[in-house]
């Protein structure tokens, strides 16, 4: 992932937050639980005014907590075909907003969101910072990829769009305020940006701490509350069409949320095994209490130039 600006790096290194200024203070500390990569702890840092949580020790390599099995590649266009059939709700979602013109995802690891965005008649670009998944979007669904881990640079360097799309992306870069930046000024009149992102407000948080799969440290550098999303990118000029953790993709990160962080607090397979049935049947139990209040496990927000 691209690196901050240099300001950043001065407010995380002095407890200050990058979003707002505000003093902020040790909210957890972790290991890597979800993937067990290396024994580092991670300090995650909580801002006084704005509540938004970030990594204050990210790691200068970074990169290798992504490792190859990370991202799952099909083997043709028919196997992903098949496979984004579950992801049909995004591009539902845009089509609301915006059903034709430019389309530029960011970070689209395997293609699932690309295929449809294709198939739906956009015009689409991605950029991704694997090298393996960018040749795959490019020899196999025939896109325009920038493979760069500069994702903000990479974006400012593309043609204006329509669409600008980051599902579950945001979390993961070092600095989000300059892609956010780079978004409103991408996108074109009446395009629309949409990002989807873990919920610091979630129930599963308040429940499981810094146990819950969706903190997973080191790569998710950011927990932001949706509401300072959506007041930084009114100042950038954007509206707010849309906010929700009801979408099919923010209940599915529910479920997903249950059972890992179940499965985390045990080490054989089948107590694991275990454990992630118990998550199932858990989501099901806490459903009604997570689709009220938003206190789901991940949020949806759309925002639109005038």
């Amino acid at each position: 992932m691209g690196r901050p600006g240099e300001s950043t790096l001065l407010q995380v290194m002095h407890n200050l937050c990058p979003q707002c200024g505000a003093e902020a203070r040790t909210a957890l500390k972790v290991g890597d639980i979800n993937r067990g990569i290396s024994h580092a702890e991670f300090e995650y840092l909580r801002c006084s005014a704005c509540a938004t949580l970030f990594l204050k020790n990210v790691p200068a390599d970074l990169g290798r907590y992504y490792p190859s099995e990370y991202y799952v590649l099909a083997e043709s266009e028919n196997e992903l075909a098949i496979s984004a059939r579950p992801e049909q709700y995004k591009i539902d979602l845009v089509r609301k907003f915006k059903d034709e013109g430019r389309l530029i995802e960011v970070g689209p690891a395997s293609g699932s969101f690309c295929y449809l965005a294709k198939q739906a008649g956009f015009q689409v670009m991605a950029i991704e910072m694997d090298r393996r998944c960018s040749e795959f979007l490019a020899e196999k669904l025939k896109i325009d990829v920038v493979n760069s881990a500069d994702e903000a640079a990479a974006l400012e360097n593309a043609p204006p769009a329509d669409v600008i799309a980051l599902w579950h992306v945001i979390e993961h870069l070092v600095d989000p305020w300059s892609m956010l930046e780079t978004a409103a000024r991408k996108l074109r009149s009446g395009g629309v940006l949409v990002l989807a992102a873990p919920n610091p407000y979630a129930l599963q948080f308040r429940l499981f701490g810094r146990r819950w799969a969706h903190i997973d440290a080191p790569r998710h550098l950011w927990l932001i509350p949706p509401e300072v999303l959506a007041k930084r990118a009114e100042r950038l000029g954007l509206r707010v069409r849309l906010i929700t953790a009801l979408d099919k993709g923010s209940i599915g990160w529910n479920r997903f949320g249950w059972q890992h962080s179940l499965r985390n607090r045990f080490r054989t397979p089948i107590a694991r095994r275990i454990a992630s049935l118990i998550g199932r049947i858990m989501a099901i139990v806490a459903h009604p209490f997570e689709t009220i209040g938003g206190r789901g496990a991940a949020y949806t927000i759309v925002l639109q130039k005038p």
